[in-house]
């Protein structure tokens, strides 16, 4: 744990130096942030500020992760496998994003727009599907889940394949849907992924816990300039690729039934947007009129409109997700 602790910290000081000379390159470049017109009005402000920086934390946690296992991904033992993995999960989806913020900064599909939704989720599967295949056909094998009030692991077989698809692609876009307001998705996976670094710690897997406190001390930086008013979004660059590794830690673990509880805001988030689009659909094939649950989705938004501050929203969110960590952690001990 010392030694995942240390990595955290020297993470961070990497990530937070080059914060200021990245904001100036993406200033340059014109990579600033569309916001989309059924956003509140509050937001409107905020278009300009760069986005696509999520390379922030991306970047360092490859290179020191890579740079640490050289030994390991050179001779391609279990741990050199497990990284490469982890690697490809947090690079492919680094890259889709990217492309979805960059499409978005041209608007090539309308203003805030990046990829059309069918191509992306496509990109989504077929990352997620490639990851479950390996995780089931290559050593070491992690068809494996843990249930609360259970010591023993329970081996599903070729099911951990859609599982994987299912997780890898729903966290995924959870994160993506809760990056919405300034350092809300940030706070809240630094706090997940702390909790998967502690239950892999008990778990003896050593390696993973390093590679998320890795995470979590680059996503500190992040947050150092994501912290309100933002002087930059991780976009989706930086939501893809969190939410993406999220799920692939989760599974290395074999406690990914617990992402329920550890995201729960995540996926609080998530099912507003789903209840809320099913909602409207079948009310308005039943009235000729669409009526809605919320206020607008996704939940943040919810409680903007309701007055809520937007570091009320943050904070109280963020209250709500430590809690539900302490609890996921504990019940991976039950």
């Amino acid at each position: 744990m010392a030694y995942a602790l240390t990595l955290g910290t020297a993470s961070f000081f990497i990530a937070v130096v080059w914060g200021r000379p990245l904001i100036a390159l993406l200033k340059r470049l014109g990579v600033g942030k569309q916001i989309r017109i059924d956003q509140p009005d509050r937001h409107q402000t905020k278009t300009g500020t760069p986005t696509m920086g999520g390379i922030l934390f991306v970047v360092p946690v490859l290179l020191i992760t890579g740079a640490l296992n050289i030994i390991n991904l050179w001779g391609l033992n279990a741990i050199g496998q497990s990284t490469l993995l982890l690697f490809f999960c947090l690079g492919s989806h680094a890259i889709l994003g990217s492309i979805d913020d960059w499409q978005g900064i041209k608007g090539i599909r309308g203003k805030g727009e990046g990829m059309s939704p069918r191509m992306k989720s496509s990109f989504q599967v077929i990352f997620a599907t490639l990851i479950g295949l390996v995780l089931y056909f290559g050593p070491p094998n992690w068809d494996y889940v843990g249930v609360p009030g259970f010591p023993d692991f329970f081996r599903i077989g070729p099911w951990i394949i859609p599982a994987t698809v299912f997780i890898i692609v729903g966290t995924s876009n959870a994160v993506n849907l809760t990056d919405g307001l300034d350092s809300l998705a940030g706070s809240l996976a630094s706090v997940a992924f702390t909790c998967y670094g502690l239950i892999a710690f008990l778990q003896d897997q050593i390696y993973l816990v390093a590679f998320c406190f890795t995470i979590v001390g680059a996503l500190l930086a992040f947050l150092w300039y994501n912290a309100y008013p933002a002087q930059m979004f991780m976009g989706d660059t930086g939501s893809l690729a969190l939410g993406a590794t999220l799920g692939l830690v989760a599974i290395m673990t074999g406690q990914w039934l617990l992402l329920l509880v550890v995201g729960f805001v995540f996926v609080a988030e998530a099912v507003s947007v789903i209840l809320q689009v099913g909602y409207f659909k079948l009310t308005k094939r039943m009235y000729g009129e669409g009526r809605r649950i919320f206020k607008m989705t996704p939940l943040h938004h919810h409680f903007e409109l309701l007055g809520w501050s937007e570091m009320q929203v943050k904070e109280r969110f963020w209250i709500i997700g430590v809690l539900s960590g302490m609890l996921g952690v504990a019940l991976a001990l039950v």
